[in-house]
C-alpha cells in the first residue's frame, strides 16, 4: 500500500542563477522543499559552483552570456515542469518559503507568487538598493495597478505563462521588465513576506556589492523604462 506520509512531487523546478556562489549553495540546498527539482544555471563562474551544485544533486546547465536575465531565461528553457520558481543562490533567502508560493500558483489563486523581502537587519539590504526597488515598485503599482512591493528575486509562476511574456532583457533589468509585462498581460500577483538575510560569507553581490554593479543595474533599468 502507498505510504500515507509520502509527499507527492510538487511539479516545480527551482531555478537558481549562479555566478561564483559555491560557498552559499550547501546552505541554500538545505532549505529546498522536498519534491522540487533543482536546476542551477552556472553563469560564468570561476569557482567550483557547478561541481558543488552537482554534488548536491542539482541539474546544472551553463549560460556563457553574462547577465541575470540570460541565466534565468536559460534555466526556464531547460526546466520541464509545469511550474518554475526562481531564487537567488547567495543564501539570503529560505527556499522553504516557496511551498506557499507554489501552492498559490498551482491552485490558481494568482498567476505569479512572489516573496517580498523583509530585511533581517540593517546590513541585509543596502539602503540604496532598497530605496531604488521601493521607487520602481511604487511606479509599477501606480501606473498599472499591479500590486507588487518588490522586484521579487523569489518568485513562482507557470513556465508556459512566463515564456509567453517574452521578456527580452538579459541583464539586471529582467525583473523589472517581467513585472511590467506581467501587469500589461493582466496577471494577478500574490505577495508573501520573506526574511532577507545577509548573503553567505565568501560571496559578493553583482548588483549592490560594487559601484560598477550598481551603475550597470541603473543603466539596465533605464533601458527597460524607455
Amino acid at each position: 500500500m502507498p505510504d500515507p506520509s509520502a509527499r507527492e512531487p510538487l511539479a516545480c523546478t527551482v531555478v537558481i542563477p549562479c555566478r561564483d556562489e559555491a560557498p552559499a549553495l550547501p546552505g541554500v540546498f538545505r532549505t529546498i522543499p522536498d519534491g522540487m527539482d533543482v536546476l542551477v544555471v552556472d553563469n560564468g563562474s570561476v569557482d567550483d559552483t557547478a561541481d558543488v551544485a552537482r554534488d548536491l544533486g542539482a541539474e546544472v546547465v551553463h549560460e556563457e552570456v553574462a547577465g541575470y536575465g540570460a541565466a534565468v531565461h536559460t534555466g526556464i528553457l531547460a526546466a520541464t515542469t509545469p511550474l518554475v520558481a526562481v531564487i537567488d543562490g547567495d543564501g539570503s533567502m529560505d527556499a522553504g518559503d516557496l511551498v506557499e508560493l507554489v501552492s498559490v500558483v498551482d491552485g490558481g489563486t494568482a498567476t505569479m507568487a512572489v516573496g517580498r523581502r523583509r530585511p533581517e537587519n540593517s546590513g541585509s539590504w543596502p539602503w540604496h538598493a532598497r530605496a531604488g526597488t521601493a521607487v520602481l515598485a511604487w511606479w509599477i503599482r501606480h501606473s498599472s495597478g499591479f500590486a507588487v512591493h518588490d522586484l521579487a528575486p523569489m518568485r513562482v509562476c507557470r513556465r508556459d505563462d512566463l515564456l509567453a511574456l517574452d521578456v527580452r532583457d538579459r541583464r539586471f533589468g529582467y525583473p523589472l521588465e517581467l513585472m511590467i509585462r506581467a501587469s500589461r498581460a493582466g496577471w494577478t500577483v500574490h505577495e508573501k513576506d520573506v526574511v532577507y538575510r545577509r548573503r553567505a560569507q565568501g560571496t559578493k553581490s553583482k548588483v549592490s556589492g560594487t559601484v560598477l554593479g550598481t551603475w550597470r543595474t541603473i543603466v539596465d533599468f533605464a533601458g527597460v523604462l524607455r
